[in-house]
């Protein structure tokens, strides 16, 4: 029977593995879900089998539970709200892993340092995306959270895991096993509520990294070989993702980490000092009409307006009915997680040869007739390369200033997430679109197929 589970843990992991490579491509995203779905199931399937599984009934009855409450969520959850899900998750997977580290130590397992070291991933990673959640729900603040004092009582708090968690696997004594419990979730706390709102997906795939290895901990805890191989594809995988995005915003991940992001003092122009040019649906449908090159940018507004279906139906009468060359723009970090506009792009089947990544595009803004900011804010503010006291600074954006008209649409001249104004608004080559995202263009498609 040992050697049909290993086939089964083996099968499973070449599933898990092809099904990270189709997901990381929108064509072939769907194949790697029921790759994933196949694998899990197998691997499941397979425990069962295990001479360590008794309770079958408790077992199944929590399986089955858990299954229900995944697809009920998932057919509930809109698509603005995936971020959170994720984020939600991610704090799952730390709180199994807190919760069979205890089980282990608790049943007097030999492995306690394999156990508290899963502890302390998990607990963090769980109350940190217990804050990502929060924030991402508007729960609390988005803006980054410090006080006087944060960084050494940080310090202190990891000085005081070290420290329990050597007490306890010196002496045995519980208590420092509860103690080690305390602050780790104290720690993920506060590590968490200094990230601020531009940052939000970056922090969103540390978290999914800490599951992941959290998960490796525990199976060696367990002596789990599917759990050690699977916990290092999904912390590896968060790991590199986190990486990338650092890199492509110029940042490292401790700067991330340790940011305050947004909370710098700035000189900010303000719609006191300084009037927006506004424009119409009409406006924006003629300008576009005679355009040769158009490009889309598409942010967290049109999340919330659900624009992207009637911004694919614009695409097209632009490029049927006016033969413009239409292409959208995607900076790394738009929306709320990573990946987030591709997701919304691809549910709207917008083509996948139209999509550009910011290397690919930033260069042909100079050469767009029209770019049409749909709901996006930070991603496109000049203060990333002009300002060096911007919170923002440093970070690369999409270079939408350099088209010929840049149409915004935003339902006010409020500041981005990241909580910086952008005086883009006020550029003469701007023009506002006040309105919800959906609405306007909708307008706007009307107005392009009544000619």
């Amino acid at each position: 029977m040992t050697s049909y589970i290993s086939a089964a843990y083996l099968a499973s992991v070449i599933l898990f593995i092809l099904s990270i490579r189709g997901l990381a491509h929108p064509a072939t995203a769907r194949h790697g879900n029921i790759l994933g779905f196949i694998g899990i199931s197998l691997a499941v399937l397979a425990t069962f089998f295990m001479p360590e599984v008794h309770d079958y009934f408790w077992t199944f009855f929590m399986i089955l539970t858990g299954g229900c409450l995944g697809l009920f969520f998932a057919f509930r959850v809109k698509m603005t709200s995936l971020p959170q899900m994720i984020a939600a998750f991610n704090g799952l997977g730390g709180l199994a892993s807190v919760f069979i580290a205890g089980a282990e130590i608790l049943s007097g397992t030999p492995t306690k340092f394999e156990s508290s070291l899963g502890l302390i991933i998990g607990a963090i990673a769980f109350s940190g995306s217990v804050i990502a959640f929060a924030k991402l729900q508007g729960l609390i603040s988005p803006k980054a959270f410090v006080f006087r004092g944060q960084q050494i009582l940080n310090l202190l708090l990891a000085l005081g895991i070290i420290s329990s968690c050597s007490l306890f696997l010196l002496s045995g004594d519980i208590k420092y096993f509860y103690i080690l419990s305390l602050l780790s979730l104290i720690i993920g706390f506060l590590v968490t509520l200094p990230i601020g709102g531009a940052d939000m997906p970056v922090i969103i795939s540390v978290l999914n990294a800490y599951s992941g290895w959290a998960a490796v901990s525990i199976g060696f805890s367990l002596n789990n070989i599917l759990l050690i191989i699977v916990g290092t594809i999904v912390g590896g995988s968060g790991t590199f993702l986190s990486h990338a995005m650092t890199k492509a915003m110029n940042r490292s991940l401790l700067n991330v980490i340790l940011g305050g992001f947004g909370l710098k003092d700035q000189k900010q122009a303000t719609a006191n000092e300084q009037t927006a040019q506004t424009a119409t649906p009409q406006d924006a449908a003629f300008l576009m009409e005679n355009a040769n090159k158009v490009i889309i940018v598409p942010g967290y507004g049109m999340a919330v307006a659900q624009a992207q279906h009637i911004l694919k139906e614009m695409a097209e009468d632009l490029q049927k009915l006016y033969g413009v060359e239409v292409k959208f723009a995607i900076h790394p970090v738009a929306g709320r997680m990573p990946g987030h506009m591709n997701v919304l792009l691809a549910e709207a089947n917008i083509p996948y040869e139209d999509v550009y990544e910011l290397e690919q595009i930033n260069r042909e803004f100079s050469t767009a007739d029209v770019a049409y900011v749909i709901g996006a804010n930070d991603i496109t503010n000049p203060l990333a390369r002009t300002d060096s006291s911007s919170p923002i600074f440093g970070m690369p954006i999409l270079e939408v200033e350099k088209a010929k008209t840049v149409f915004f649409v935003k339902r006010s001249l409020g500041s981005g997430y990241a909580g910086v104004e952008n005086p883009l608004f006020f550029a003469p080559n701007t023009l506002m679109l006040y309105g919800d995202a959906k609405d306007v263009t909708e307008q706007i498609v009307e107005n392009l197929e009544h000619k």
